[in-house]
């Protein structure tokens, strides 16, 4: 436990210098930082293809698939995990989420972890009590399916407020849940999502403040807002120490073009272990998307399994 905690702390110190340093440091440069932290413990990367329910959100919603039907598809995808979005579950009643465990166990398919559109930006204190206790709620479904890892929002900036009052509520909002999900080892990712979280410094200072080795980054490689020496490439870098689970798009947000090859050797050379899972737009069934299809291809170029 005390090599553990010694290198999360020696991550987390050099993330918070790559971001003190963003106009004055390439990209190339922040990931060699973050090679070199992991080359003290001398670990490797071992990165898992996935796939978010929400990818396939029309079919759930016009009733054409279900998450049972999700699972079979994970195996004609050849897919190592899913990432079963909360909002396409039929209920959380007892027997119907154990029913998706035991299908993931049957079809050889791991649950990378759970999604929920838990929002932790909330101005009234009885508010940010009631999302932690939804939070609550889907740590303990998290935990049933069988699923290491929750992801959550911090949300968008209340009219009126401050960001300062944001990652204020957020940090309050986080350590809570982080504390109750790691009595049953489950870790939160904080998603770079649309609104206060969509940049690295603010993501990592939430991550800084909340100080637990059950809370991180879920990074979504799309999502980074980029401004002069901080484009979004540099920003997945500075949060690379704290990812717990990463969505692929084949675009940013402004519909430019993302260099899959270079994000991949990113996460491979911080030595991250764990799931790029595609969160995309499928209208369909048939067929494998092509970016699943490059997700299997880049994660068997840089991972060691």
């Amino acid at each position: 436990m005390k090599t553990r905690m010694e290198r999360r702390n020696f991550l987390k110190n050099a993330g918070a210098t790559v971001l003190a340093s963003m106009s004055l440091t390439t990209a190339s440069s922040m990931a060699e930082r973050t090679i070199a932290a992991d080359t003290l413990t001398g670990k490797v990367a071992r990165i898992f293809s996935g796939c978010c329910a929400y990818t396939y959100r029309h079919l759930f919603l016009n009733g054409s698939l279900t998450l049972e039907t999700f699972i079979e598809k994970a195996v004609d995808m050849r897919l190592d995990g899913l990432d079963m979005t909360a909002y396409y579950m039929k209920n959380t009643d007892p027997g119907y989420i154990e029913n998706l465990r035991y299908l993931g166990y049957k079809h050889g398919v791991a649950f990378s972890g759970v999604a929920c559109g838990s929002s932790m930006v909330q101005s009234d204190a009885t508010k940010r009590a009631e999302v932690l206790q939804d939070i609550k709620k889907w740590v303990d479904v998290t935990e049933r399916i069988g699923a290491p890892h929750l992801r959550v929002f911090a949300g968008p900036q209340p009219k009126g407020s401050t960001m300062a009052q944001c990652v204020d509520w957020t940090v309050e909002l986080f350590k809570a849940a982080s504390d109750y999900s790691g009595k049953k080892g489950i870790t939160l990712g904080l998603e770079d999502h649309v609104g206060v979280s969509q940049s690295a410094e603010v993501c990592i200072e939430i991550m800084q403040r909340v100080n637990s080795p059950y809370a991180g980054i879920n990074i979504d490689i799309s999502h980074f807002v980029p401004s002069p020496g901080h484009d979004s490439y540099s920003q997945i870098a500075a949060c690379l120490p704290y990812a717990t689970h990463a969505h692929v798009r084949a675009g940013f947000d402004d519909n430019s073009p993302i260099d899959l090859d270079r994000v991949w050797k990113m996460f491979a050379d911080a030595g991250y272990k764990g799931f790029m899972s595609y969160e995309g737009e499928e209208k369909d069934l048939s067929g494998t998307p092509a970016q699943i299809a490059e997700i299997r291809r880049l994660c068997k170029k840089y991972s060691s399994v």
